[in-house]
Order: C-alpha cells, then structure tokens, then sequence
C-alpha cells in the first residue's frame, strides 16, 4: 500500500490540529492585551507552555509504553481541548498558566504519538518524503490558523470554542485509523558537557534558537498588537512570519552542505541582526513593508535551529545521533521557556519596540560567538561532513524515540575516533 494514502488520516487530523494550535497561542496573546495583563505577567503565562512541554517529552514515552499509542492520544488530546474552554471560562492569569502548562503537556505526548505512528509506517526509502510532507501539513496549519482568528473576534468566547472543537475533530480520523505501533524506550542520559565540547557553537545555536522561536510563536502576537495593529494585522504578521520559515528552511540547509556550517549559521544571525535593526531605527513603517520585514527576520532566523544540529552532527558518529538529539531539544526547550518571559518583562519596561530589540541583541550574540570560535578552530573537513539534517526529519525520529540510546557512548569528535584530525588542534574547540 502507499505509504502516504496509508498515512492521511493521520495528516488529516494533524492538520486539523495545527489549526487548533495556532489560532490558540495567537488567541492567547492577543486577549491578553486585551484584558489589560501585564506584558511581564503574559511572558509568564505563555513560557509555562515550554515548560509543559519539557514535561511531556519525559511523561509521553513512559505513558505510550504502558497503555499505547491510541489511548494516550486520545486522552491527551481530550485534555487540552478541555484546558482550551477553561482560559475561555476563567480570564484570570493563575488558570491561564496552569492550563497553558497541560497544553504543553498535551501536545508534546500528541506529536510522540503522531510522529511514532508516521515512523511505523514509512521505510528508509520513504521516511524523508512522508515527514517533509508531514512537517508541511503542520506549517500550512498553524500559517492558516492564524487568520481564524480574523473570523472569531478574539474579545468573545467564540474562538477559545472553535479551537477546542478544532482539538476535539482532529481526534476523528486519528484514533479512527491508528494502528497499534512499536512503542519507545524508556529515557536515559546523556553527558551535556561532552556534547557542548565537541561543538560549542552548535550547542549555544540550538539554546538561542529556542529562545528566538518561543519568542515569535509565543510574543509576536503580544507586540503586535501593542504595536498598534488589529486583528487582521495580528494575524497578517503572525502567518508572514510563519510562512516565510517554511521556504527558506531547506535552500539554506542545502547552502550548507556546501561551506561551513558556522559561515552560515553567523550569516542568517547577520542578516536577522540587519532587519531588526532596521524595524528598531526606521521608526513607524508602511504596513506592508513591515510585514516584509517580519518575514525576513523569521526566514533567517528560523533556521538556525536546523544549521545548529545539522553542525553538532557532523562530529557525531550515526549511533550516537539520537543521544545526541535528545539532549539538544532538552536544551532547546528549557532555553524556550525563558524566552516570553525576558520578553514580557522588558517590553513592559521599554515598550513594544523592545521585541525587535531582543530578538536582534540574541541573533548578534550568537554570530560574534560564532566568529569568536571560528578564531579558535576550523572547519570540519569536507571528507567527514554529513548531508544536511531536516529538523522535520529529526525531531520525527527523536519523537519516536526521545531517549538516548541505552550504552551511548561519551561524545567525541568523530576523526578523533578514526585518528584523524578535526580542524585546529584546540580540545576545547
């Protein structure tokens, strides 16, 4: 049978999913201007997702080893259609939070499921084609959420409604047609200090990569609409910023294969520096070079996530990648958690224009860190280089199985392992 006519139930309703998800995290951050909350107290509310979602990638796997994919699904995905309708019935910060906690919960056991049930069914002949379609699903979704919310006007309960409805409908064609899958190890270790010595550049990479993203996903909506934009314009710039990730993802990864990684990873921090720098200075915009704008900070910005692993990777040998990975979105997703807080809590102090402003000051930490450790070490060798990893690909394989795997080895350079040499003679790289 077709591996993808096998698998549309489940692109069906995570598509359906998507929709929920990004109207809800839009929704959120726009009502919560509304209500008058405190941008400080917003960042909180919102950095609780992240943290729910660390707390998912751990509970999820032990979860589907003892009762199943199905039922896990299920019930998680009954939950945060319920958490929806709380922040709908209750417009108070302490329930906000704590339910903002269980959708991280929720969708993070969701994704394992999803992802190990997508996982089962493909092949290696197969599994980049499903999950580049799979991952295209997701971002069609959350990029057309976001102009549901032009349809349910955020002051009323209608859409908190839609989005658990959403939830609940996405439930349909996925438990209807998922089969019962090999289900996950349970979580181990890996040592952070070994895997920050064989690439620092690329551990700090995935770190800020975090902290940029829950920022645009979690906050963008709030300084929009502190910016002075409506609805619509919420909207507008939250699907430009999405969208445009979604088409440079993969033309700048393959770049990448082509030159050292680090050259492009303090390339797109450039870039992304430059136009916050230019939303920072040139003060009030035409709306639609603002969104231009918008869409290239994310474009750039967006990938750094990718380049980070795909760098980190090419001094791994393959049996330690998903080790290896694990950790990196343990990083990725504490680093998250802190992101919309520092926000709230600066934009509270120095207004909206300090959104562009800490996104841009994180994107230029991170290239002169880059330059600086460019000084210390070379480049990896063309002859140990790996072909570009797809974080749509990995972040799939990490969710069948986020664990390391049992006996991992201490990280180390893959050519020391050869007795080669890897760039500059520097052990501290």
């Amino acid at each position: 049978m077709n591996p993808i006519a096998a698998t549309w139930p489940l692109l069906l309703g995570m598509g359906i999913l998507m929709l929920g998800a990004g109207l809800q995290s839009t929704l959120l951050g726009v009502r919560a201007t509304i209500e008058g909350f405190p941008t400080t107290v917003t960042g909180i509310i919102m950095s609780c997702y992240y943290v729910g979602y660390l707390l998912g990638t751990r509970l999820a796997p032990r979860l589907l080893a003892r009762v199943g994919p199905v039922r896990v699904f299920a019930t998680l995905a009954a939950l945060a259609s319920v958490a929806v309708l709380v922040h709908g019935a209750w417009v108070h910060p302490a329930p906000w939070a704590l339910m903002r906690l269980l959708s991280g919960v929720c969708f993070a056991g969701i994704y394992v499921v999803a992802e190990s049930w997508l996982n089962h069914r493909a092949s290696s002949t197969n599994r980049g084609q499903l999950l580049a379609i799979y991952m295209l699903v997701l971002y069609v979704g959350l990029g057309t959420a976001q102009f549901l919310l032009v349809l349910s006007g955020p002051e009323s309960d209608q859409p908190f409604m839609l989005v658990s409805a959403l939830i609940s409908v996405a439930m349909v064609p996925i438990v209807a047609s998922a089969q019962e899958v090999a289900r996950p190890a349970a979580p181990q270790h890996v040592r952070f200090r070994d895997l920050y010595r064989n690439s620092p550049v690329g551990v700090v990479a995935v770190a800020i990569s975090g902290m940029i993203s829950s920022i645009i996903f979690s906050m963008g909506p709030v300084y929009a609409r502190l910016a002075g934009l409506g609805t619509r314009g919420v909207a507008e710039f939250m699907a430009v910023s999405i969208l445009a990730a979604v088409l440079t993802q993969y033309p700048i990864g393959r770049l990448s294969d082509r030159m050292d990684r680090r050259t492009m990873i303090a390339t797109m921090c450039l870039v992304a520096t430059l136009v916050a720098a230019a939303v920072e200075l040139l003060g009030p915009l035409p709306h639609s070079m603002f969104l231009i704008l918008a869409a290239l900070f994310s474009g750039a910005a967006l990938t750094l996530y990718s380049l980070s692993v795909s760098h980190v990777n090419d001094k791994l040998e393959p049996s330690q990648m998903v080790a290896a990975s694990s950790a990196l979105l343990l990083i990725n997703g504490t680093a998250a958690a802190f992101g919309p807080v520092i926000t709230g809590g600066l934009v509270s102090v120095l207004g909206a224009r300090a959104y562009f402003g800490i996104l841009g000051s994180l994107t230029a930490t991170l290239a002169l860190f880059d330059l600086w450790r460019k000084l210390r070490r070379g480049p990896v060798p063309r002859s140990q280089k790996g072909p570009f990893i797809d974080t749509r690909e990995l972040v799939a394989y990490v969710g069948l199985n986020p664990a390391p795997m049992a006996g991992a080895e201490p990280l180390e350079p893959r050519a020391a392992r050869h007795g080669g040499k890897s760039g500059k003679s520097d052990p501290t790289h």
